[in-house]
Order: structure tokens, then sequence, then C-alpha cells
């Protein structure tokens, strides 16, 4: 089928080419023109829609029309775009979207089934196909064309379509896993494109430079469109890229005869004919070749400026806006319409006619049934409140409640909760019937509401992580004690043969098995293709890893220290944490992204920035194993799930002794559910990774002093002691210390709010519960800068005995006194 449509196409280009035209082909020239001027209508009304209130923001992509369409034509189920906020003309193309669907969006209207891209939860033009069917199982990918959720950080699409287009290059080569009938719905013989977009201005975005440098090296089939009008919101090109041109200043990269590289590819925005000729050319290079591809659209126009928050007049100069009419890309194909003769001025009058007609009766339809749902929801409450105005003693400010409920123009979903809620607050103390109602319907809509507002974080399926049972490592009578690694390196062998579509990659993580050795001789048995190195690019190897994630496949993104975790750190808080819960559960990328860290030497090696991290991407598993056959478990229990993690491996465990399990790439640890280390009766001890290990390390020393400590290793952040076990610890010990290496108020803090105040830990206090922590700067180089820069053994033990000997001084007598 993709065969004969690009067959089809080429033919079209062909026709423009030789200025020979049949009757089918100029209906589809026209059908062009026509979405062309209903988009630029839609960006129009949508303008007007913000301007008036009944929208929050808008930001539109009129002047990219054409080459949208253009780009549209040679995008082929199974296809994959990651794309810029101004794409709503190619989404119309392709069929993905449609002009009601536009305006649901802007308006945030919260049903999936009026706006199926983000259920309301993306500001607009920001779109996502949906990839999993209801049950958070994979629909057939390659009978859709599909899109990644977009976001709005400038940049942030490029690294993850670097993972789309890596992924046509792993179907490809990876024989045996299309052989496989249930991946065969994420790809045909690997022959997909994945198709990016940007704005120029954004091309000065590091991110950019990574991605276009790393595609070139990795040689995938990516076409990637810079839409060039000149500024960057108000600051014009010069001042954004040198030479004044994104293609010049990448010339570099272009492919010759002897070196591999980018082919790079120039053409203006308002050509149609030569539109079509570049995207139909790109298309083949990148689908036949594995080529990347960058196609420089140049006088692409901005008619309403950047977005709805200010106007271009106040930086563009008469000039400039004088020719931006003129070169529009609309006016232009209109005239050339005219002068081929496909279409004469009246035919063109009533099709512009017809065209921003049906955009009016889309929008209207959209704004009726989102105004209208609202009201339903506002009737049936005004009904409960006036059963509560008939019988409350306080009816006239009920009645003020009512009124300003029901009065604001634009419908929200705020005005009818707040006014049940001041309705409540007003009968606090009256016991009547209909009060009982409301509450109970507040009930009830505060439920709906959580759906549609915070749904879909983390899986609300049956394959979530959180659902895989505990299976404990199983021994021999007379174990083998190995270095840690052998545990994970072997651990891992295990889940590479029981799951062909796991790859992991990273700097050093092929030929040398990782730094620490833990994928030894790992390429050698599983191949380049499943075990490869990459440069220095810590954000690329993160987008590699959603991309490929999106397309179903498993992969494992190594960074090779958790101090390095921050130059991928946008990735993974604005994209891979939000991926689900943007696109209201209709996509999933379940990577797991593999680091070390913790209790090394120097400033650059001893980041634990746990409280950035565990609040910064909330939809993430973060795993903070103490061992390497906890890690391994984890790895085990995620590779059973659908979510995305984040494991920090303990740096100083490699070398360190482990009994080796029988059952590897069997055994699981629960997320979300801490370890009893060991019982105790005095005091709670909350820690985790290698610090939790020197906390172990102290418990003879306590025992010693007389001090029964119960040591509890949360072992994952988050989701965090999912039963309260802690808590059930404090019951018994009424005392506890958190302690870990973070800074002072990052994840200590986090772990005491959980069980102090989550889980009612307060009530079992008898004495002040203490948080143990790193100082404020990175360790000094050294031991001694490890020593003196974060908890040690001694800290400790006069943390915990410090507590003792406040509440027993005679028992405990103070140290320093």
């Amino acid at each position: 089928m993709a065969q004969t449509e690009t067959k089809e196409q080429t033919s079209l280009a062909s026709q423009l080419a030789s200025g020979s035209y049949t009757d089918d082909y100029k209906q589809e020239i026209l059908d062009d023109y026509k979405l062309a001027v209903k988009s630029r209508e839609a960006s129009y009304i949508g303008r007007k829609e913000t301007l008036t209130g009944k929208a929050k923001f808008g930001i539109f992509g009129d002047g990219k029309e054409l080459p949208q369409i253009a780009m549209a034509k040679y995008f082929k189920n199974g296809d994959f775009r990651s794309g810029y906020y101004r794409d709503q003309t190619f989404m119309m193309a392709i069929g993905q979207v449609t002009v009601q669907q536009f305006f649901a969006q802007l308006y945030a209207h919260a049903n999936v089934e009026e706006e199926p891209h983000s259920g309301g939860r993306q500001m607009n033009a920001h779109f996502s196909t949906r990839s999993l069917n209801n049950d958070g199982s994979w629909k057939d990918l390659t009978e859709m064309k599909n899109t990644s959720p977009d976001i709005s950080p400038t940049a942030g699409q490029m690294s993850r379509l670097l993972g789309l287009a890596q992924a046509s290059e792993i179907y490809r080569n990876h024989e045996s896993l299309l052989e496989d009938e249930d991946f065969q719905r994420f790809s045909e013989n690997g022959d997909e494109i994945a198709w990016g977009t940007i704005g120029d201005a954004s091309t000065s975005e590091g991110v950019f430079w990574e991605t276009i440098n790393a595609a070139g090296v990795l040689q995938v089939p990516m076409v990637m469109s810079v839409w060039d009008d000149g500024y960057g919101i108000s600051v014009p090109r010069k001042y954004q890229t040198t030479k004044d041109s994104i293609s010049e200043v990448l010339a570099g990269f272009q492919r010759t005869e002897d070196q591999e590289g980018l082919e790079i590819l120039t053409v203006n925005a308002w050509d149609y004919p030569a539109l079509l000729q570049t995207y139909s050319q790109a298309e083949q290079i990148a689908r036949e070749e594995h080529v990347p591809v960058l196609i420089h659209v140049q006088e692409v126009t901005q008619p309403q400026g950047h977005s709805t928050s200010g106007s271009h007049e106040r930086y563009k100069s008469d000039e400039r806006l004088e020719w931006e009419e003129e070169f529009c890309c609309i006016n232009k194909t209109r005239n050339w319409l005219l002068e081929e003769g496909i279409a004469s001025e009246e035919e063109l009058e009533a099709l512009e006619e017809r065209a921003k007609e049906e955009v009016k009766e889309a929008q209207k339809a959209a704004w009726k049934s989102f105004k209208d749902e609202l009201k339903g929801e506002l009737q049936s409450v005004e009904n409960i409140l006036d059963d509560l105005i008939a019988e409350s003693s306080h009816s006239e400010s009920l009645k003020q409640v009512k009124k300003e409920m029901g009065a604001p123009l634009i419908p929200l979903r705020k005005y009818i909760v707040t006014g049940a809620r001041k309705a409540l607050r007003i009968t606090r103390s009256e016991q009547l019937d209909s009060k009982s109602e409301l509450r109970q319907w507040l009930n009830e809509y505060n439920e709906a509401n959580t759906n549609r507002y915070h749904s879909h974080l983390y899986s609300e399926t049956d394959m979530s992580p959180l659902n895989i049972e505990e299976v404990e490592p199983v021994y021999s009578d007379d174990p083998e004690s190995v270095d840690g690694r052998l545990v994970l390196r072997d651990n891992f062998d295990k889940l590479f043969e029981k799951y062909p579509e796991t790859l992991i990659f990273g700097e050093d993580t092929g030929k040398l098995g990782d730094v620490n050795k833990g994928l030894e001789n790992m390429q050698d048995k599983f191949g380049e293709l499943r075990v490869r190195d990459t440069g220095i690019r810590e954000a690329t190897i993160l987008g590699q890893g959603i991309g490929m994630a999106l397309r179903g496949l498993r992969p494992i993104a190594e960074i090779q220290y958790l101090d390095y975790l921050l130059y991928c750190f946008q990735g993974l808080s604005d994209d891979l944490a939000t991926v689900r819960y943007r696109s209201m559960g209709g996509q999933k990328a379940p990577l797991i992204v593999r680091t070390r860290g913790h209790r090394l030497e120097g400033i650059w090696h001893t980041g634990s920035p746990m409280g950035m991290i565990i609040n910064g991407i909330r939809g993430v598993h973060v795993c903070v194993p103490r061992n390497l056959t906890d890690a391994a478990g984890m790895y085990n229990t995620l590779l059973q799930g659908d979510d995305p993690a984040l494991v920090i491996e303990p740096l100083n465990a490699y070398r360190l002794k482990e009994d080796k399990p029988d059952n590897l790439g069997d055994f699981t640890v629960p997320l979300g559910i801490p370890k009893v280390v060991s019982e105790g009766s005095d005091i709670t001890i909350v820690s985790y990774g290698s610090t939790c290990n020197i906390c172990e390390s102290v418990l003879p020393e306590l025992e010693e002093a007389g001090i029964s400590a119960e040591l509890i290793d949360v072992r994952t952040l988050l989701p965090f002691d999912r039963n309260h076990d802690i808590v059930e610890s404090l019951k018994k010990t009424n005392r506890i210390l958190f302690v870990d290496e973070d800074v002072p108020g990052g994840a200590s803090a986090f772990m005491m709010n959980k069980v102090l105040q989550e889980q009612k830990g307060y009530y079992y206090l008898d004495s002040e519960p203490q948080c143990l922590t790193a100082k404020e700067h990175r360790a000094a180089y050294g031991s001694d800068g490890d020593y003196f820069s974060k908890p040690n053994e001694e800290d400790i033990f006069e943390a915990v005995y410090a507590l003792m000997s406040e509440a027993n001084p005679a028992k405990y007598p103070p140290i320093y006194e």
C-alpha cells in the first residue's frame, strides 16, 4: 500500500513539474488549497475566541499550511511525527484532527471523546494520537498515522524524534523480532519514517544539535522540517543562527559519495510544486536508504505573530509586513492556481467561502458541545441548591451562591465546584436532607474530576508494575559468592534471552560492557543492535529510549553516572514523566533509565539530588537499591510492567561480594514495599541505597550501647511505602530517624512528610523526628571529603544515641557533656 501511495504522489509532483493536469489532479490540488484555507480560518477564529475569553491561550500554525500539506502527502501508516506546536494543518491533512477537535482542545474540553489528543489537558495545537486500547494494550500502529505527544519546551521534541527513527532501524535489522506476530503491529520491515518539525529559532537549542549529530552517526530514517519565518518571537534570525541560515551552517553535515551524513534540502514555503518535489525526494531517501534528511523551509510567514500574548506589529517593520502579505503561502498558491488555469476567480471564491463556513460550523459545534456538557452539570447541582434554599435558614446567602455559580459567560467547572463548596460551608451547622444530597453529589463530581484532571500519571492497567508480586531470590545450600556486578550481568543475560524486544545503550555500554562491567560480554552475545555504545550525549540517549519505547520496544537507556542525569533532566521531567498523563492514557513509554551513583569521590561523582529528581519526575518510578541483587530484581519487575522507571545502582557495590541467586531473571522486588533489614524496638531508622548499608554497619555498635534499632530500606522512593509499613514500625518504637545523602530538606523531607503526615505517624512520636543528611555542598575530593560531607558511621550512631539520650539520659548519658 505504501509503495502505491508513494508512486501516486510522485506522479502528482511530476504532473506539477510538467504543467499538465488531469481532472483528478486538479481536484487534489484544489482540495489541498481548500484545506489550507480552512486551517488558516481556524487560526483566525481561534485567535478571536482566545481574545474574547473563551480560551486561555492560543498558538496557531498560520503561514505554514502549504508545506505541512506537502509533508502530509508522504506520511504513511506506521510513520511517527515528533513535532512542533504549529502543525495543525499537517494533523488535519493526515486525518488525525478535525476542525471541531481543534477547537475542542482550544476550549480545554476535558472529554477524550471530544478532544482525543489530551482530553483537554494540553493547550491547543499539542497533538497526540491514541496508540493504546482502553485496557492499555497496544493498537496496531502500522495501520495508523502516528504522532507522539507534543510538548511545549522548545526543541524538546528533538531527542524523542531520534528514538522514533532508530526504532525503524531496530525492527529492520532484528529479524527474530518481526517474526513474532505480536511485534508486527509496530513495524513493517522497519520502513517507517520519523518526521520532525521545529521552528527555526528553536534550532539554537543544544538538543537540536545533539540530535542532528546523533542522527548522522546512526543513519536513521528521519525527515526534519525547519519552519523558518525569520524570527524567534521578536528576535530576528540574525541573532539566532550563524550565517543567518540553518541549512548553510549545517552544510558540513551534508552527506557525500564518500562520507555518511544528512541530506539537506531547501525549499520556499509558498512554492507548491517545489514543496511536493522536495518532500517526495526526502521521503524516498529516508524510507529507502535510511538516511536522515533535513528540509529547511524558507520564506515562511506568520500572519498573526507568535501567539495571542502579543502583536507582531510591535517588532516587524512595515516593509516586512507587506512582504508577508505578498509571500503568504495561500496568496501565492491562489495566484498560481489562476495563472495555471486550474480554477477561475469565481470557483476559488466559492471554494474559499465553503471552507470558511465549514470552519465556523465546526467551531460552533465544538463550543456548543463544550458548553452543553457543563450546562448539564450546572443544572444538576442547581436543582439540589433549589431544594437546599427551600430547606435552609440561610436561603438568601444560598440564592447569591446560585446566582454567582451561573453568572459567568464562560462556563467552567471551577464555578460549579466553588458554589457547591460555599453552599456546604454556609449550611455547616444545619442537618438537612438536601445538604446530604449536595455532599453526595460533590463527592461524585470530585471523583469524576479526578479522572478528568488527575488520572493516568502512572499505569492504571493490569500491566502496571505495581501489580507484579514479589518473588524472593532462591539460593542453593552453598551459594556462590561473587562480585555484585556478576549478579547484575547474569541477570541481564537472562532478561535479554527472555525479552527479545529489550536493548540497552549508553556511553561505554557496548564493547566495554559498561564502566563497571555489569554488561561484560553482552555485546558479543547479543550483538551491537541490542547492546550498543553511544556518544557522550545524555539528552539524546534518553530521547532514543523514549522514542523506541513509544514504538513497542523495551529500551534501557544508560546514563553513566547520576551526576550526568542533569544533562537529560528536562526530557525526563517534561517528556518521559508526562507521556501517559498528557495523552490521558493514550500513549505510554515504558523506558528504563539505568544509572549509578552515591558515595564516590569528588564534587562531580558524589551528587545525590534525590529531592530534585523525585519532585521533578513524578510519573516515573524511582528505584534506589542498596545492592545489586535488589537492582536485578527491580529490572525483573519493571520489564513485566508498562511504566517508565529510573534505577540508581549503588556505585560502590559492583566489587562487593553477594550470593548469586539460582533464579536469575525471575525473582522480583515489589515497587513501593520497604524491607525491614533488621528488627528493633527502640527506634526506627529509614534509609535507602548505599547509605542504608552504612546504617546497617552501625547496628552492632548500637546494640552494644543497649539500643535496639529497626532499620528499614525503602527500596523505592517513587512509589514510597504503599502499604504504610513504616508507620507500623513507628507504632512500636515511637522514635524515627531518616538518613540519606541528599542535601538537607531533600529526599529526607519527602520521606518525613510521607510517614508523619500522610501515614499519620506523628500520633506515635515520643521524640522529635530527626533527619540526617549530607551537607549542602558536594563532597570534597578524597575519602576525607566523603567522610566530612556525607553521613558516616559516627554521625549515624550519634544521631540515634542523641534521641535515646534525650528520652533516658540516665541510661544513655550524653556523649559530649
